[in-house]
C-alpha cells in the first residue's frame, strides 16, 4: 500500500496522461497532452489530500475558497491576503480599457514569458495595478470586479425573472433537511453567459451525497490543468466538503473528482516528470474550529493544516 493513497491517485493521473495523452492545440496557444474523461476518488478520512511531492500553498487555497463562499467577485479581498491567482483577468480588463495610457500590454500573457525586457515592464505595470486596487476604492470597484466568477455563480445566480439564487445556502439546507435528495447540486455553467465571460467556468457543477453520517462531494471539471490547477482544485473542494459537512453535523466521506479534458501543458512536461520522480509523504491533517459555523463566516486563521511535510515547489508558467 502506498504511503499516501490519495496522492497516488493524482500521480497515476499525471503518469497516464503522459503515456496515453493526445497532442492538442488549445485556446492559450501553448499546446497540451490531453485525455478525455478521468476520475479520482479521495478518501477524506485518510488525511487531507494536498500534494506532498511538491509544495502547494494552502494559504492561497484558503483565501480563494473563502472569497468564493462570501460571494465576492472583486480581487481586492484576494490581494489583501497576498493571493494573486486571479490578477491577470482583472489586469486584462484594465489594460484593454480606454482609460489605460501605459505601455502596450497586448498579449501580455505570452510576451512576458519570452521577452525579458517586456517582463520587467509588465511586472511593474501589474504591481502598480494591484497597489491601486488595494488603495483606490473607485478604481477597485471598476477594475477589480470580475463579474460572473464562482462567487457570483455560487451565491448570487441571477434568474430570468431578475431574482437571485444562493446555491450554497440552498444545498446546505437540502443536506440538513433532505439528505437523500439527488438534487444537491451547485452549478456554474450558464449557456446564456458563456460567450460574454472572461473565462467560462472550468468547474461546471458539483454534487453532494450524504450516507451513513458522512458527506461526499463530486466535482465535474470540464477543463483540468493537471500540473498547476488540479492540485489546487483537489485541496479546495476537499476543504469545501469538510466545511459544509461540519456545518451540517456530518463527518466526511469522499471527494470524487471527474475530469473532462484532463491536460498537461507542453511547457509543464518536464515539471511533471520531476514531480513523478519524488516519493510522497504522509498526508497532513485538516484542523477546523470545534464548533460549527456558517461557511461564509470562516476567517483564514480558522483553517489549519497539521504535519504538512512536502518536497520543494516546482515552478511553471500559467497559461492565460
Amino acid at each position: 500500500m502506498a504511503v499516501n493513497d490519495n496522492e497516488q491517485q493524482y500521480l497515476d493521473l499525471a503518469r497516464y496522461v503522459l503515456e496515453h495523452g493526445h497532442e492538442k492545440s488549445d485556446r492559450t496557444g501553448t499546446g497540451t497532452r490531453s485525455v478525455f474523461g478521468y476520475q479520482m476518488h479521495f478518501d477524506l478520512n485518510a488525511g487531507f489530500p494536498i500534494l506532498t511531492t511538491k509544495f502547494v500553498p494552502f494559504g492561497l487555497i484558503k483565501s480563494e475558497l473563502l472569497w468564493f463562499l462570501r460571494g465576492d467577485t472583486n480581487i481586492r479581498f484576494l490581494l489583501q491576503h497576498k493571493n494573486h491567482i486571479w490578477d491577470e483577468w482583472a489586469f486584462k480588463k484594465w489594460v484593454e480599457s480606454p482609460e489605460y495610457q501605459g505601455p502596450d500590454m497586448t498579449d501580455f500573457g505570452h510576451r512576458w514569458l519570452k521577452d525579458p525586457e517586456f517582463k520587467k515592464v509588465y511586472l511593474e505595470e501589474k504591481k502598480a495595478f494591484c497597489d491601486r486596487i488595494l488603495n483606490d476604492d473607485e478604481f477597485a470597484q471598476k477594475y477589480g470586479d470580475l463579474g460572473l466568477v464562482y462567487g457570483s455563480q455560487w451565491r448570487h445566480w441571477k434568474t430570468s425573472d431578475g431574482h437571485y439564487i444562493d446555491q450554497i445556502a440552498k444545498v446546505i439546507e437540502q443536506i440538513k433537511t433532505t439528505p437523500d435528495s439527488r438534487r444537491m447540486i451547485v452549478s456554474a455553467w450558464n449557456p446564456e453567459d458563456v460567450d460574454s465571460m472572461a473565462l467560462p467556468p472550468c468547474h461546471t457543477m458539483f454534487q453532494f451525497y450524504a450516507n451513513d453520517g458522512k458527506l461526499s462531494c463530486q466535482l465535474y471539471q470540464r477543463s483540468a490543468d493537471i500540473f498547476l490547477g488540479v492540485p489546487f482544485n483537489i485541496a479546495s473542494y476537499a476543504l469545501l466538503t469538510h466545511m459544509i459537512a461540519k456545518e451540517c453535523g456530518l463527518g466526511v466521506g469522499e471527494f470524487v473528482h471527474t475530469l473532462g479534458d484532463a491536460h498537461i501543458y507542453s511547457n509543464h512536461i518536464e515539471q511533471i516528470k520531476e514531480q513523478l520522480s519524488r516519493t510522497p509523504h504522509p498526508a497532513p491533517k485538516l484542523i477546523l474550529p470545534a464548533d460549527p459555523k456558517p461557511v461564509d463566516q470562516y476567517e483564514m486563521e480558522d483553517i489549519k493544516l497539521e504535519n504538512y511535510e512536502h518536497e520543494a515547489g516546482i515552478k511553471a508558467p500559467v497559461a492565460v
